[in-house]
């Protein structure tokens, strides 16, 4: 993962470094938004980093990044996110893949299945399933159909309101679904697990959870 949270780079020969005494304001104006930086800028990043320490809360550090530069800050923030978003999205596309491979599904039946033997009844909504594969209904009714021809699962009425439609669980499917969510937890040990330790795993579901609940930040927003 490139950058760290918080931190900044000098810019490339030491061109927008401010002298020390004047005050924040002031050096983030000076080092982003020079007419040197705006005619012979090296990079947005680097043109920016002195105005990302210590110009927080400054109207003249805005004025400076509304010129399209983001502050080095905000990049080692991006970079980060973008690192945690494709390290987690590619270890979920391998372990389905790999799972897929000894079963002869694809990965996106695959996280069918197994959802459906984590839900009560072993049956939800077909809209949970499209957010759950993040496919359109097309999509999804493609996926369903192929599990169905397996005889894997079944769609079924809704109890409460006949619009509504189920994909549940076959006996077939829950058996098939119980190997394949053994497979998926010894190859999540194996590439996971083994790989950040079971503190390091237990602190990533505690944080991702957090994530998905919603929390509110500092402004209640």
């Amino acid at each position: 993962m490139r950058g760290t949270v918080g931190t900044s780079r000098e810019p490339e020969g030491g061109t927008g470094v401010v002298a020390a005494p004047e005050d924040g304001c002031t050096a983030a104006v000076r080092a982003g938004g020079s007419e040197d930086r705006a005619e012979g800028s090296t990079g947005c990043a680097e043109g920016s980093s002195a105005a990302a320490e210590g110009a927080a809360g400054c109207p003249e550090a805005a004025a400076v990044r509304a010129e399209g530069c983001p502050t080095a800050t905000d990049v080692a923030l991006l970079e980060g996110w973008h690192g945690i978003a494709r390290g987690l999205g590619g270890v979920q596309e391998e372990l389905s893949a790999e799972v897929a491979r000894g079963s002869r599904i694809d990965p996106a039946a695959v996280q069918v299945l197994w959802f459906l033997l984590t839900r009560p009844g072993g049956a939800v909504p077909m809209n949970q399933v499209s957010r759950l594969l993040g496919f359109s209904t097309a999509g999804t009714t493609k996926v369903v159909d192929r599990l169905a021809e397996l005889g894997f699962i079944e769609r079924r009425p809704s109890p409460d309101d006949r619009r509504v439609t189920f994909a549940a669980l076959t006996p077939h499917g829950r058996e098939a679904a119980g190997d394949l969510a053994a497979d998926l937890a010894r190859a999540l040990r194996e590439r996971v697990v083994g790989v950040i330790g079971e503190e390091g795993f237990t602190t990533l579901v505690t944080l991702t959870g957090r994530l998905s609940e919603g929390t509110a930040g500092p402004c209640g927003v």
